[in-house]
């Protein structure tokens, strides 16, 4: 018994000394790729952009969640209320509720609307034509200027009762209105605005479109397949990372919405709150009646509401966003 228990120790003690030479090996390894990595370098250069992400991003966040809980006019010391900014917002405030209504009836028409026309303009300009860059340039071009106040001017004169659109509707014998000062037309003034510049995700898109296999349009094209069913069966399944992509990144984009609203209402939100978007309400709080605390809690809000948008699209992209894999 004691030759056989000697034996078995001898056999092990190489596999111990190779474990260890092995774990040797593996720290040397490591090291090697610290200083090969330049060691505490990296964090150093990097600094600059941690210091900014903590003093102009993390600690203005955290200082407006506490002054969402207190009463706070910008000239006097904040003074804490507790919850009551929130209970007078989902309770008392009325306007609140306008500027939801009008926000949600925002993003929940111009974003597929844009989307699709993005779309549809990125697959007319995913051609080899004569001068097709100077083309996808000038369907850009909106998108530059869209969130201009100058084009927000135009866009009033243009919907206003004696502005270039009726003049249009004169034409065809139709008598127009004031679009922009009826509370039934004025947030679709502000929807065809947002529309009109659809040129980002139009070159996301484009973007998308020039990656997708021509070889199976091909074999689809040999197989008799149409232009709707390629479409259907070929481009949209293959573009949903893209789609995805747009999706999110617009319905951010129009839940922040503030300048159209502003310049076209003058400020107020009018008529009847129809174009009181919740970014504006927000302002309005804020800078104009001075219940910074009151703003920073309908910013919380509105960070929530983004957060929990974005998040039930990543679970929903489970079902329906298709990637290579």
């Amino acid at each position: 018994m004691t030759t056989a228990k000697t034996d078995e120790v001898v056999k092990e003690a190489p596999a111990a000394a190779s474990l260890s030479d092995q774990r040797e090996r593996d720290r040397m390894r490591r090291r090697l790729a610290r200083k090969r990595g330049g060691g505490w370098w990296p964090y150093v250069f990097l600094a600059p952009w941690f210091v900014g992400l903590a003093g102009l991003t993390i600690y203005p966040m955290l200082d407006s969640l506490y002054l969402s809980f207190t009463d706070f006019d910008l000239l006097t010391p904040p003074e804490w209320v507790g919850t009551k900014n929130y209970e007078h917002m989902f309770a008392e405030d009325p306007v609140f509720w306008d500027s939801v209504h009008a926000t949600l009836l925002y993003v929940a028409v111009s974003v597929p609307l844009k989307l699709a026309l993005a779309l549809g303009v990125a697959m007319l300009l995913n051609r080899d034509l004569k001068g097709i860059g100077l083309y996808r340039a000038a369907f850009y071009l909106p998108s530059l200027l869209g969130g201009a106040v100058a084009v927000a001017i135009v866009w009033r004169q243009v919907f206003g009762g004696d502005g270039l659109f009726n003049d249009f509707l004169s034409w065809f014998g139709i008598k127009g209105q004031d679009w922009i000062s009826s509370p039934d037309t004025a947030i679709y003034t502000l929807i065809l605005l947002a529309v009109w510049q659809f040129g980002t995700p139009m070159v996301i898109f484009l973007a998308g479109l020039k990656q997708l296999p021509r070889d199976v349009y091909e074999a689809a094209a040999i197989d008799g397949a149409g232009p709707a069913t390629r479409f259907f069966k070929i481009t949209l399944p293959l573009l949903t990372p893209i789609v995805f992509f747009n999706v999110i990144l617009q319905i951010i984009d129009a839940f922040k919405t503030f300048t159209p609203a502003f310049v076209i209402s003058n400020g107020s939100g009018g008529p009847l709150n129809s174009t009181m978007l919740y970014s504006l309400y927000l302002y309005k709080k804020g800078f104009t009646d001075l219940e910074m605390g009151y703003a920073s809690a309908m910013a919380w809000v509105l960070f929530l509401v983004i957060a929990g948008f974005t998040a039930v699209n990543f679970i929903a992209s489970r079902y329906w966003v298709h990637y290579d894999d």
